[in-house]
């Protein structure tokens, strides 16, 4: 019997995903939970054979939840259940060594089978981002330039981008300077598009 543990803050998704995977003979569901911190902790309380992680949820990240499960030597397999399909978090999930990514369109029983043949010792990964990943032109920004170009999509002015990062306006005005330079762009909405169209923010 394979133990499975599921990790999803969208409750009703967390649910559905349960239910399909118990009705499995093979597959047993020893817990779910919806905020990051509390699904470490129980992954490290229940040492299930399975830890199925979503990206984003409150307190930490599925990301950072297999980090820190690595670096405890658990023997359990981990799977990213996602809806980004961004080269920058598959690269993130390779490094923190989980043993699948998929993503949530996916057909319903490419979880199933994913398990199954991760359980036989194998990978499994989106195509389409292994794809991405070969095609990716390597990210040129510092993880704080990265960090106020995502923030220029909703905060128009310097002065909004220095009281959201608690810099000065000359400071940010050196960053976007810097970006700018790095990116080859003219404009701050330039600046965007190419770093959403490639996969950097």
């Amino acid at each position: 019997m394979v133990s499975i543990f599921l990790a999803e803050d969208q409750q009703m998704l967390n649910s559905a995903l349960a239910m399909l995977l118990d009705l499995e003979d093979d597959f047993s569901v020893v817990g779910t939970e919806i905020d990051g911190q509390a699904a470490l902790e129980k992954v490290i309380m229940l040492k299930p054979d399975v830890a199925i992680l979503d990206i984003e949820m409150p307190e930490l990240s599925g990301l950072e939840i297999a980090k820190q499960l690595r670096l405890m030597k658990l023997d359990i397999k981990i799977i990213i259940l996602t809806t980004f399909a961004r080269s920058k978090y598959f690269k993130d999930a390779l490094a923190a060594k989980v043993n699948g990514y998929l993503l949530k369109d996916s057909p319903s029983d490419s979880l199933v089978n994913a398990i199954k043949t991760i359980m036989n010792g194998d990978t499994v990964f989106d195509p389409k981002l292994v794809t991405s990943v070969l095609n990716t032109v390597d990210n040129p920004l510092t993880d704080r330039e990265q960090e106020i170009l995502a923030a220029l999509k909703t905060c128009a002015s310097t002065k909004e981008l220095a009281q959201k990062f608690f810099l000065s306006e000359g400071t940010i005005r050196n960053y976007i300077s810097s970006i700018l330079s790095k990116t080859g762009t003219r404009s701050r909405l330039e600046a965007v598009n190419l770093a959403e169209k490639r996969n950097w923010i």
